[in-house]
């Protein structure tokens, strides 16, 4: 009965993250403007053609520079911690039922505890794979935005910029995540606890700041255009 009772907790957890990043994605696409997202994306779109058509190269690279400072910082982060814990799944032994005096229903088997380690591992990779392609893809627009637009196009500057965005807020969305599967280790009503905590936070994280109604403009839909 209390295995039945973590089982069900894990996956209206698993349920919630899904259908909240399905629905997220559904508005984005659909609906960008009225996410803190697409509202940002449409900026962006904007401030790349500014740079480019204005002759702002030390703003550009400076920006830039500003962006891939942080992508490495993180990358750096999520690797080291994701290794951490590859390394205590592998040593560890007694820990496990130190988590277990929290758990408020059922002992999960070792196999089970190990295997939420090794999500939570990946979790970390995952999110250093992304910040290495945001690295990538700045450090490809950190000399475009420097080239005439008469040798390539303003929308192959802005889809540079744009991939490097969205590898970022990838990275970003599992570190989040992170907390729900580090919780998890100690029983699904935890992960259920942290994963409705999250959902309330990324939700107010995803609206934007107010509503305005920006005029649409030649740059986002380029921006947009594979989104």
């Amino acid at each position: 009965m209390s295995d039945d009772l973590e089982i069900n907790a894990s996956l209206i957890a698993i349920a919630l993250l899904v259908g909240y990043h399905l629905i997220f994605l559904w508005v984005l696409r659909y609906k960008p403007l009225s996410t803190a997202l697409g509202r940002t994306n449409y900026m962006r779109a904007i401030w790349v053609e500014f740079v480019t058509t204005q002759q702002k190269d030390i703003l550009a690279v400076q920006t830039v520079r500003n962006w891939t400072m942080a992508a490495t910082f993180l990358a750096s982060t999520s690797i080291v911690i994701g290794l951490g814990i590859v390394n205590f799944a592998l040593t560890t032994g007694k820990n496990i039922a130190d988590t277990h005096y929290l758990s408020l229903i059922s002992r999960d088997p070792p196999e089970i505890w190990h295997f939420k380690l090794l999500l939570l591992a990946f979790d970390f990779f995952f999110a250093f794979f992304n910040f290495t392609l945001t690295i990538r893809y700045y450090n490809h627009a950190s000399f475009q935005l420097n080239i005439p637009l008469g040798i390539q196009s303003l929308e192959s500057i802005i889809n540079v910029v744009k991939f490097g965005a969205n590898y970022y807020t990838l990275g970003m969305r599992c570190y989040y995540l992170s907390i729900p599967f580090s919780l998890w280790l100690f029983g699904g009503f935890w992960f259920l606890l942290g994963t409705l905590l999250l959902v309330l936070v990324l939700y107010q994280l995803d609206r934007p700041f107010e509503e305005l109604e920006l005029p649409l403009h030649s740059a986002y839909g380029q921006f947009n255009e594979h989104h």
